[in-house]
């Protein structure tokens, strides 16, 4: 298990509590709206904001942390984030905002203390990118963008 350190911004509801995993199996922990002014924002059709969490995290270096949208909110009010998955590098140590879109016909209000996101505790793979004058070839070659076939 990974440990993932928070703290609070200043102004932060601190009673709406950490991160949370909402069932036994879940892969991702819901985060939070937190306003300092604890004022509900609207977003538009086609809008995005910058939603505050309130906190700060350090990630383990190794480690990312990805902010995913909930399933419930895109389906029913097409409220996603359009950055999926955003990712929160282990170096840094500002607030962790999330950018969400309205994606939906209607207006969406954000209230302060709303599950908004999702974050994911995963780990990092570095790669040496190697220059070279020819790719090794492959059966799909260069054929991008549909061009395995169509799904039934």
């Amino acid at each position: 298990m990974v440990s993932i350190e928070l703290m609070w911004d200043d102004g932060a509801d601190r009673s709406l509590g950490l991160p949370v995993y909402a069932s036994a199996g879940a892969a991702g922990a819901d985060v939070r709206a937190n306003f300092a002014d604890r004022q509900p924002i609207v977003i538009a059709p086609g809008e995005r904001a910058l939603v505050p969490t309130g906190l700060r995290l350090a990630i383990p270096e190794g480690y990312e942390v990805q902010v995913r949208p909930r399933s419930g909110l895109a389906l029913k009010h097409g409220i996603t984030l359009p950055n999926t998955p955003g990712t929160i590098d282990s170096d840094y140590r500002g607030p962790v905002g999330v950018i969400v879109m309205n994606a939906g016909k209607a207006a969406f209000e954000i209230a302060h203390g709303d599950r908004i996101a999702q974050i994911i505790v995963a780990p990092v793979l570095r790669a040496v990118f190697v220059e070279v004058e020819e790719l090794a070839t492959t059966q799909r070659g260069a054929g991008g963008f549909g061009s395995t076939g169509v799904s039934s």
